[in-house]
């Protein structure tokens, strides 16, 4: 549904984006994965119709965002960062403006249809300037869905939120991806794996990465890590562990009074290591496997990209 191939965006001479390419197919949530100022919201706008790309290309349901930019918009419902909303109407005469905006067939019923779709129906006649951040996403997120558009593209959606709302803003995310595309830019590694498909890391205007969360973590991680925890005489354990068939590395972390085992790809000590300190004669308090994080993904990425330049 989302075809992106060489899209470059310069502000003057400073380069936003630089030759982009990717895509994001029906039914996929794509995590569009970056620090602030990595060129996020300006692809966005482009995909939009805002703005056009210095150079390159880019589609939605097979329609040009520069040359047919009215179709694109048609089948695209956006939540930008900062939601566009009209504090003195209500939740009601606010999405009537939206959809008579987007000629909206069957207006009322489709207003009832997304207010239920994104759980407001009871904040329908409160005007929106005395909603929560919270519930002003909600309706933000309405005006997106009335015109049934295929693809969504949300901007930092759980910005600002509580907690709490971040909780309910992500369940509406995942099931409003179950049959629409998703582009999602966020800044927070933890939501990008808790909600995407697939994740495209940018960073300084590049993608430095794409694939799953998992798959991101497994190549990274060139095998896992296990955290092994024993009462006492840790540190003089490390080199016999390190001697097992399988295990690649062991660290002792003073700090945090554990030893961290890494194995090679495809390896699984577990066992070994477990029956090596009981028969050693210590007590085992802990054994658990620890793969590499999001977070750690995005630093080694964003590091060897600097590097590299």
């Amino acid at each position: 549904m989302i075809q992106v191939q060489g899209l470059t965006k310069y502000y003057g001479r400073v380069p936003a984006i630089r030759d982009l390419a990717f895509h994001a197919d029906q039914g996929e949530i794509v995590g569009f994965l970056g620090p602030n100022g990595a060129g996020k919201t300006t692809t966005m706008r482009i995909l939009t119709g805002y703005m056009p790309p210095t150079s390159g290309k880019a589609s939605v349901a097979g329609y040009d965002v520069v040359d047919e930019s009215l179709q694109v918009r048609e089948r695209i419902g956006y939540l930008p960062e900062t939601v566009p909303l009209y504090p003195e109407l209500t939740v009601r005469e606010y999405l009537e403006y939206m959809g008579r905006l987007r000629a909206v067939r069957d207006l009322a019923e489709r207003i009832e249809t997304v207010m239920g779709e994104v759980r407001i129906s009871g904040r329908a006649d409160n005007f929106i300037g005395s909603l929560s951040k919270g519930l002003r996403q909600r309706v933000g997120l309405a005006q997106a869905l009335l015109h049934q558009p295929p693809v969504l593209i949300l901007d930092e959606p759980t910005i600002g939120l509580d907690p709490a709302q971040i909780i309910e803003v992500r369940e509406l995310v995942r099931g409003l991806g179950q049959d629409r595309t998703v582009l999602l830019s966020t800044h927070i590694l933890s939501e990008a794996q808790q909600i995407c498909d697939r994740v495209l890391i940018i960073n300084q205007g590049r993608i430095v990465a794409e694939d799953t969360p998992d798959n991101l973590q497994a190549q990274l991680a060139g095998g896992d890590r296990l955290y092994v925890q024993v009462a006492a005489g840790q540190a003089a354990l490390t080199s016999q562990i390190e001697a097992l068939p399988g295990v690649r590395q062991v660290l002792f972390e003073p700090a945090e009074d554990r030893i961290v085992v890494h194995s090679e790809p495809g390896q699984d000590p577990r066992a070994a290591v477990a029956r090596l300190i009981v028969e050693s004669g210590h007590d085992l308090l802990e054994l658990r496997p620890a793969g590499i994080s999001l977070e750690e993904v995005f630093l080694q990425l964003t590091r060897e990209q600097e590097a590299a330049e």
